[in-house]
């Protein structure tokens, strides 16, 4: 006889303002289900968990939960201010009984120490300190969201070996396949406000569900015909018997009711990208190139040629140094040795990892022209702003929103919108696939794999590697990294194993808290505004160096100078020194304050 659910919700109906959001959503969590609740971005995948977790009160609709049983919900943006240390916080969610080891461990294994201050954390470590939070008193059901956003590779694949481990009852959120493929064994689909069921784990999810919106699609053709043949009828038909007139007219009325009431499926982003002209064959050339942070090497002696068409995944531990290999290899930055030789006829195109590059207060529609009226250029083709943000999912009552009022999704597909529409043959992504749902990773991946370009990204999404890259670069630590032919699993094949944390954001597991305490390392802070400052204006600075140590060659270049002016050439001797060491410097530094921005970031 099967058990009685822990938990389930029953026709689940919430509207906010004059938008009903959920109109009749279930939800049956039994005891160690592995549950995927999947959907678009704004369909009410987050509310209905808060529902399920007692957050949010449902407009109508039922909810049950086992009386003595526990359940912990991971938010997508969790509160810690109410504790000094992480360990604190972590230690919070234990109830008497449990064990506070547990608590210390885990965050161990997550890269903490248990004694960082709770008002200094980046995102990632206060993701990570969410998760020990909700982890450690293995309670009877794990509600989580979005688990694995701000993590990297190590750490996703550490999660995934501790949730297949525990006996705790699962519903997740998450844009990441692999993720869902390896731990789920049910997927419930919310869409358009109700949800539907499949026994069966996310690897069968989007068969199943373009199957049931081709058989809603047949019965929405029969319909048509239906209405049409009735209102045939009422034309051309015999009407001598009344009774049967009125139920024809009744009948004919209600189809045209549920024709007007059917709501379709969401609509589907349309990506083109606008390309340029065909860039040289060969795209770059990098020989030997290293570069150093103080006596750690972020790129040692390493080598690459780019090819035309190439697409390169780049792949390594937050704080291996991904980004700063991509701009070197870009010519963002100057390597401290070896070369970079950049192809001829070069566009380049770069979607950044840091959603908030844009101007908050920049309206919708002004982030998509620049500014510049109310079109869009895509290569030749010219496109009015309104029509453009519909081919992104954006209403045009959106147009003069501001991008601060947009969610992440929203702001990712902005991102996409501008990078896209401006002419390229090189398309350089810093994790594309960031809050992105998993329709639209569809199309990325579809736009992606059509593309006629180079493309270079970076990414801890294991199934879009596998989907659009045709070589991985790989950190191997120390600065070393090397290429291997293939996706994400070829290279796991090759190399026998796959990303590893960096040693120095391991933490030896202390066996009590005073332990971890006296070892711990002083908390690392949020970059300062004088830090970030910095980092946004030493690159112009790096840039007027090189311009000036430049002139300052050539002016020494001229053999005869010291014969004719003594004193001019040791001005511009003097003035060389002084500027290649400010430019070594300003370099150093702004290496320095990327190091760590991209170690806060993960």
């Amino acid at each position: 006889m099967a058990s009685p659910p822990v938990l389930f919700l029953k026709n689940i109906r919430l509207t906010f303002g004059a938008t009903p959001l959920l109109t009749g959503a279930d939800l049956t969590v039994g005891e160690g289900d592995r549950i995927t609740l999947v959907g678009r971005n704004g369909s009410g995948k987050s509310t209905l968990l808060k529902i399920a977790a007692g957050l949010v009160e449902a407009d109508d609709g039922e909810r049950f939960f086992q009386p003595g049983k526990t359940v912990r919900y991971l938010k997508q943006e969790p509160d810690l201010s109410a504790f000094k240390t992480t360990l604190d916080y972590v230690e919070s969610g234990l109830a008497p009984g449990d064990d506070h080891y547990r608590a210390l461990y885990l965050l161990n294994e997550l890269g903490m120490t248990g004694n960082e201050s709770t008002a200094s954390l980046s995102g990632g470590e206060t993701r990570r300190a969410a998760l020990a939070h909700v982890l450690a008193p293995e309670p009877d059901i794990l509600l989580l969201d979005e688990p694995t956003n701000h993590l990297d590779l190590p750490a996703i694949e550490w999660l995934e070996s501790e949730l297949k481990g525990m006996k705790s009852a699962m519903v997740l959120i998450s844009h990441d396949r692999r993720f869902l493929e390896n731990l789920s064994r049910t997927t419930v689909w919310l869409d358009r406000g109700v949800t539907r069921t499949l026994d069966r784990g996310f690897s069968h999810f989007e068969a199943w569900r373009d199957q049931v919106l081709e058989e809603e699609e047949r019965e929405l053709v029969k319909l048509d015909r239906k209405i049409e043949a009735e209102e045939h009828w009422m034309r051309y038909g015999v009407t001598a018997r009344r009774k049967r007139n009125v139920r024809r007219v009744d009948m004919l009325a209600d189809l045209r009711k549920a024709k007007r009431e059917h709501r379709g499926p969401q609509g589907s982003v349309k990506m083109a990208a606008a390309e340029a002209e065909a860039s040289s064959k060969l795209v770059i050339e990098a020989k030997s190139i290293s570069k150093a942070f103080g006596e750690r090497p972020i790129v040692k002696d390493f080598s690459i040629r780019v090819a035309r068409g190439d697409r390169i995944g780049i792949v390594g531990p937050n704080g291996a140094g991904k980004t700063t290999l991509l701009r070197l290899l870009t010519g963002d930055l100057e390597p401290d040795s070896g070369t970079v030789k950049l192809g001829l006829s070069l566009d380049m195109q770069t979607l950044e990892q840091k959603r908030d590059s844009l101007d908050p207060e920049t309206t919708l529609a002004d982030a998509l022209t620049e500014g510049k009226g109310d079109w869009v250029v895509i290569g030749e083709e010219k496109r009015h702003v309104i029509g453009y943000m519909k081919d992104f999912l954006f209403s045009p009552e959106q147009a003069r929103t501001p991008l601060s009022a947009l969610s992440g999704g929203e702001r990712g597909r902005v991102m996409l919108a501008r990078a896209l529409a401006k002419p390229s043959n090189m398309l350089v992504l810093d994790e594309p696939t960031n809050d992105l749902d998993l329709e639209t990773l569809d199309l990325l991946e579809e736009l992606l794999a059509d593309y006629g370009g180079t493309i270079i990204v970076i990414s801890h999404d294991r199934d879009f590697l596998d989907r659009v890259v045709a070589s991985v670069v790989m950190s191997e630590g120390d600065g070393r990294w090397l290429e291997y032919a293939g996706g994400y699993t070829d290279m796991l094949a090759q190399r026998g194993k796959g990303v590893e944390a960096r040693k120095t954001d391991k933490v030896a597991a202390a066996p009590k808290k005073e332990a971890a305490t006296a070892a711990a390392p002083k908390a690392r802070s949020k970059l300062s505004f004088k830090d970030k400052h910095a980092l946004e204006t030493l690159p112009g600075r790096i840039e007027a160096l090189s311009e000036e140590a430049k002139r300052l060659h050539a002016v020494l270049d001229d053999p005869g100078l010291y014969g004719r002016d003594p004193k001019q050439f040791a001005a511009a001797t003097e003035k060389l020194a002084a500027t290649e060491a400010a430019l070594a410097a300003a370099e150093e530094e702004w290496l320095r304050l990327e190091m760590l921005r991209e170690e806060l970031e993960g």
